[in-house]
């Protein structure tokens, strides 16, 4: 049985979530979502009020949405719009960040600590709060289960038993130096300037600016990047670090020089300095909220966790900023594995679940890590892709899992969306009652497991398709009936009878009127796909061989 029933009345504590950054709170969020009691702990008395992690991607409001937190999210974060490069004084590119029209969100930014509040808001409505600080201090594991012990806010120490620990504790991660793991790589040699400012320039709405100098090997020497931030002409800012003037502390005791360095703040005057360098257009910088000195370093951990201890975001991989991937990327890691712990928690799945966890997720770890790595060395204007995959790819729509241990066979077109790929959104889904239509991310919104979406218009095959998913592991399911009469874009499709097609009163029914869902998933003929609780397809069959198709993807999940 996959869907297990969330036990509502529970009061055992099933993970321990270890540092409450956007990456933990989404975790612990997840969890909750799924029925998972978990607690959640932080050694910082409060949310530090610094504009660190911005970028917002597009896959990130999509997996949002879902948990149904995208609508505060839009309401506080500010369009990005597109990046004005220039390169020796010179503009080289203007990058729009148009998204293709079937992509529901475009990019946006929002400081982390607006980002943290939400989150903490959210998570605060399904019942657990941040226990702040709490520190954790070391651990001992088994194959029972994990005794962790904490330093309480009183200053007393708590140990707690728990059949899980997920570690979300940065760059500098306990959980990740308990467990063991390597953590390869290495830094960058310079130190930056982080500043939350307002410049009074007239560059357009909702574009960041990112303006370099060249060395003779065409490497960046001097670099000021800017993204926009809720509020009238307010950026972050980042630039290099004069020689000069810099102060540069001893490496952290864990040698990872990561994040904000202690010592030295910068002024406003020096962030002016490398803007009066290098900004495209004069401007004159007022009403400094925050600055910092950082340093950046590229490292993955070895595995992404052992046993009953595992590790996500800065506590996995830390890469450069370039590009607003890491916060996401670790907000998808917390994605991924919540759905499977809670799974493998609630005996819907067996432990060896867990181990693709580092499978899917780690290759994507890596592929960041290199990837921003080039982009802070040469510029993203000297990425060999061509645009719309380059954006794709920025946006974190072309994530997937093809080849892994969860993704089913293909069927259907090479070209069509296929198991391990993101489940795309798309318009035009209509039913008898609504006036207006609605997205699949509409229908999927607050569904917390698996979802089997049946395509087709035999009321019997469709019948039949819904009780396999029901009988193979308690799955719900979603029609979608193809585009009426002549209004069908594919004209292979079955045909459909005006008259709606019933099948269940448990079975929600819409139609493809636009034919977008036809346009996008590609069915060949009736066709049937599982979309996981992280956005994902699990698998895609011919309704005809549902049963079997089914029963061998939950075969998968109960390693």
């Amino acid at each position: 049985m996959l869907e297990v029933p969330v036990a509502h009345h529970r009061t055992t504590i099933d993970v321990l979530v270890v540092g409450a950054g956007p990456v933990g709170l989404s975790a612990a969020a997840e969890l909750r979502r799924h029925g998972v009691h978990c607690r959640i702990v932080d050694r910082l008395p409060a949310r530090l009020p610094y504009a660190k992690a911005v970028g917002i991607q597009p896959r990130t409001l999509e997996l949002w949405d879902r948990m149904g937190l995208v609508r505060d999210v839009l309401e506080a974060a500010v369009p990005i719009r597109g990046q004005l490069v220039h390169v020796d004084g010179e503009e080289r590119a203007r990058i729009e960040l148009e998204m293709p029209p079937e992509v529901p969100y475009g990019f946006a930014a929002l400081p982390q600590y607006e980002t943290e509040r939400l989150l903490e808001e959210y998570l605060a409505r399904l019942g657990t709060v941040v226990e702040r600080s709490t520190e954790l201090v070391s651990f001992d594991r088994d194959r029972d289960g994990v005794t962790a012990r904490l330093r309480t806010a009183s200053g007393s120490d708590e140990e707690l038993r728990v059949p899980y620990l997920v570690g979300c504790d940065g760059a500098h991660s306990v959980v990740r130096k308990g467990l063991g793991l390597s953590f390869e790589g290495g830094a960058f040699p310079e130190e930056y300037m982080l500043g939350d400012v307002e410049a009074d320039w007239d560059l357009p709405y909702g574009y960041g600016v990112r303006s370099s100098r060249r060395s003779a090997d065409g490497s960046a020497d001097d670099v000021l990047v800017c993204v926009p931030l809720p509020g009238a002409n307010r950026y972050r800012m980042s630039m290099r670090v004069p020689p000069e003037p810099s102060t540069r502390g001893s490496a952290a005791p864990d040698g990872v020089a990561h994040g904000v360095q202690a010592g030295r703040t910068p002024e406003l005057s020096d962030l002016q300095a490398v803007v009066d360098r290098l900004a495209p257009r004069p401007a004159r910088l007022s009403r400094l909220r925050w600055a910092s000195v950082f340093r950046i370093s590229h490292r993955i951990v070895d595995r992404y966790g052992e046993g009953r201890v595992l590790v996500a975001g800065d506590a996995a991989h830390i890469h450069p900023p370039t590009g607003a991937q890491g916060m996401n990327t670790g907000v998808q890691d917390a994605c991924n594995l919540a759905w499977k712990l809670a799974l493998v928690v609630r005996g819907g799945a067996g432990p060896g679940l867990l181990d693709t966890y580092d499978a899917e997720r780690r290759p994507v770890g890596e592929e960041v890590v290199g990837r921003t790595v080039r982009h802070a060395v040469h510029g993203i204007e000297a990425d060999p892709d061509d645009r719309r995959t380059l954006l794709l790819r920025e946006a974190q729509l072309l994530v997937g899992y093809r080849g892994g241990p969860l993704a089913g066979a293909p069927y259907g077109p090479a070209d069509a969306p296929q198991p391990g790929d993101r489940a795309p959104d798309c318009g035009g889904l209509t039913t008898p009652v609504a006036a207006f239509p609605l997205r699949l991310l509409d229908v999927l919104r607050g569904r917390a497991g698996h979802v089997v979406l049946l395509y087709g218009s035999d009321a019997a095959e469709l019948s039949g398709a819904a009780e396999a998913a029901r009988t193979a592991g308690g799955l719900p399911a979603v029609v979608v009936l193809p585009a009426a009469g002549g209004d069908r874009p594919d004209p292979t499709a079955p045909p459909v009878p005006a008259a709606s097609v019933h099948v269940s009163p448990s079975v929600p029914v819409y139609r493809d009127a636009a034919g977008e869902f036809a346009r996008l998933y590609l069915p060949d003929g009736a066709t049937g796909l599982v979309v996981r609780p992280d956005g994902q397809l699990g698998a895609r069959f011919p309704l005809g061989g549902a049963a079997a198709a089914l029963s061998a993807y939950l075969r998968a999940l109960s390693v």
